[in-house]
């Protein structure tokens, strides 16, 4: 293992995971044990989200610091552009051993294609995992196109795969990206495979379901204690990580950034699992470990993915790159108060997330597989976090509220533009129909 001074960096990428899934966000059934005490002894983020629920634009954002819309990524099955500087790019640049295992979903073909893999020095990856692999056959692929079938659950065999690499003796600092697919459903069968034994305990406790699903329902009482029982192997994978670096003599020397590229509201307001503005669908566990974080105090500020490559950098002692478009959490300027959402697939949408106010338009009239974004909008959701926190009740066509979603407006068209868009026209809600 390497002796430099400069910080190793970890990022344990989940899935399609809620933020309040873990205990430190309140959830009850206690399978977080290991991301709970990280995010006490380090720097936990509470308020974290994705600023594109949707896997592939999530990932693009996370590589590159740029918005979808930026790099052109804005839905799945656009691959990155090429010359498109990713983090592998930056930490390699600076002296950095990088490391890529698990789910890409940023290339156009599988098996990945060398000049596709993200400038990683290191890779063992499929683009899209969840077809290449089942819970308990797990195929990924090297550099060069060979399979590798790997044994176990597929979460173990990431994990095991991630261990034998660190455990590799090099002089240079390591960037490792850890990408798991759990806790994503299995696409083939629409099925969340918990390690065997795993949901049958954690549906043998008392249920309660976080508010959202608990009334809207969706498919959550078929599936939420599997879903759970993922998180808790992911849970005990991020306690092996932590037992291996423990043993290599790298824990106090190595960064750890656990996040997930977006949540999932189980079919409650969709017709699938995300892709949506609801809190659901954007808002993710995420927390800091490690030198210059270790000092269990929370960073508070609003923040999405957009904003970890920088500052994961300025941790490294990297320089931030001037066209990465969000802002550092260690900076000293603070970045904004709100938080702006991309939304593609289920329709071409944007979001903004300003105090206790949730605001959503929707250009409706496009196509979302075919359309980035719009010049004309019109205004569909109104949420007040704090009065309805499972946004059970939309205020958007509400009379008293016209000059909150002005307010809303402008700051939203604001927020578009500092992320390279158009200002657009946003049209009013339409009124609720008349009973007959």
């Amino acid at each position: 293992m390497s002796s430099s001074s400069k910080p190793n960096v970890l990022v344990f990428f989940t899935d399609q995971q809620r933020w309040d899934s873990v205990g430190m966000h309140g959830n009850g059934l206690d399978v977080t044990p290991n991301f709970d005490r990280l995010a006490r002894a380090g720097r936990f983020v509470p308020n974290s989200f994705t600023a594109q629920p949707v896997c592939g634009p999530a990932r693009s954002m996370f590589q590159t610091g740029k918005y979808p819309t930026t790099t052109g990524c804005f839905r799945n099955d656009i691959p990155l552009p090429a010359g498109e500087k990713t983090l592998a790019h930056h930490f390699g640049a600076a002296g950095y051993h990088t490391a890529y295992i698990g789910k890409w979903h940023l290339a156009s073909q599988e098996p990945v294609p060398r000049d596709q893999q993200g400038g990683y020095d290191y890779w063992l990856g499929a683009n899209i995992l969840e077809f290449t692999s089942f819970a308990y056959q797990t195929r990924l692929f090297d550099r060069d196109g060979e399979p590798h079938d790997l044994p176990g659950y597929r979460v173990d065999a990431l994990t095991d795969a991630a261990i034998r690499h660190l455990a590799e003796p090099r002089d240079d600092p390591f960037f490792m990206f850890l990408s798991f697919l759990e806790p994503h459903h299995q696409n083939q069968d629409d099925s969340y495979p918990a390690p065997v034994g795993y949901e049958e305990r954690l549906a043998k406790r008392a249920t309660v379901y976080p508010p959202d699903l608990d009334t809207l329902k969706g498919n959550a009482k078929q599936h939420y204690h599997g879903y759970m029982g993922m998180i808790a192997r992911l849970d005990e994978a991020l306690g092996r990580i932590v037992d291996a670096l423990i043993s290599l003599g790298q824990l106090d020397n190595t960064i750890i950034l656990f996040t997930s590229d977006h949540g999932c509201h189980f079919r409650t307001r969709n017709a699938e699992y995300k892709r949506s503005c609801h809190e659901a669908s954007i808002r993710v566990p995420t927390l800091f470990h490690g030198p210059g974080f270790n000092d269990g105090t929370a960073i508070s500020r609003i923040c999405s993915l957009v904003d970890l490559p920088p500052t994961l950098l300025h941790a490294a002692g990297i320089e931030v790159p001037d066209d990465m478009q969000g802002t550092s959490l260690l900076a000293e300027k603070s970045g904004p108060d709100d938080m702006f959402v991309q939304i593609s697939e289920s329709q071409v949408a944007r979001a903004l997330r300003h105090g206790k106010w949730k605001y959503c338009i929707s250009a409706d009239h496009l196509d979302p597989f075919a359309h980035a974004g719009s010049d004309r909008y019109r205004e569909s959701e109104l949420y007040d976090l704090e009065a309805d926190p499972g946004e059970l009740n939309n205020l958007i066509a509400v009379p008293s509220h016209s000059d909150t979603r002005a307010m809303l407006a402008k700051r939203l068209v604001e927020r578009m533009v500092e992320a390279g868009e158009t200002a657009p026209r946003i049209d009013p809600a339409k009124p609720p129909q008349q009973a007959l």
